[in-house]
């Protein structure tokens, strides 16, 4: 759930070791909860949940391990208040980087974050220190293979529905919406039953920075380490990954 950059580690997401997975799982296990005791149970009324089940489903977790999340979500009046918060940092050659939180104690998750920006070269800015250097849209990855709608078929048909935009490579098209326009045009792929890789809401860099090989290493320390904190929920950046 790391920073997008044009086809940047999608094979990579498929195929995610067990313990990766399970990471991943127990993160949208928590986004489940907050979803749940925002809006309820209930999909079909509350589209936060909806798009939360559709990320796991992106992310390949089971659909019982999808319906436990939300029964006991709605079922455990004492589970933790969690809270959204989005830290703001640089990484090496002043590369932007925004880290997305969910957290039942603001002081212990910001006091993990701005260890692992200081650790690695990076350090955390204030509120809207690098906000304004990214745009929210919606992201959908279908693999080509996953329809039997050719390139130009598909992309009016997504436009139709309420895309921005549609691009495509070798391998897979990469649909962007606006974040409003997000859920509707997701569930018409669905009601065509085309399937997608990723589906969820992420942070564009609106401009992408390039590094050399050490400030390289250093971004990728700072990156797999935020991401390894249980707080955090995603981590977006404008490094340009593709060398």
């Amino acid at each position: 759930m790391s920073g997008h950059s044009k086809w940047h580690n999608i094979q990579a997401k498929k195929s995610k070791t067990d313990a990766q997975k399970g990471k991943i799982f127990t993160k949208l296990g928590r986004e489940i909860l907050v979803a749940v005791k925002e809006g309820g149970p209930d999909p079909a009324s509350n589209s936060k949940l909806k798009d939360v089940i559709a990320k796991c489903k992106a992310n390949n977790m089971p659909n019982d391990n999808i319906e436990r999340s939300i029964k006991k979500a709605a079922g455990d009046s004492s589970a933790a208040n969690y809270e959204d918060i989005v830290y703001e940092g640089y990484g090496p050659n002043g590369v932007a980087v925004m880290v997305e939180a969910m957290t039942d104690n603001r002081n212990r998750t910001a006091s993990d974050v701005r260890h692992m920006f200081d650790k690695f070269g990076g350090n955390l800015g204030a509120s809207g220190a690098v906000a304004w250097m990214f745009d929210k849209k919606g992201i959908i990855i279908i693999e080509k293979s996953a329809t039997s709608l050719s390139e130009d078929d598909l992309m009016l048909e997504v436009i139709e529905a309420g895309a921005e935009n549609f691009e495509a490579d070798e391998e897979f098209y990469e649909i962007t919406t606006a974040p409003a326009d997000f859920t509707a045009v997701r569930e018409y792929l669905e009601g065509k039953g085309i399937a997608y890789l990723e589906a969820e809401l992420k942070m564009i860099p609106q401009n992408y920075v390039k590094l050399d090989a050490e400030s390289a290493r250093k971004m990728n320390l700072i990156i797999d380490n935020l991401e390894d904190l249980d707080d955090v929920q995603a981590v977006w950046h404008n490094w340009d990954e593709e060398e």
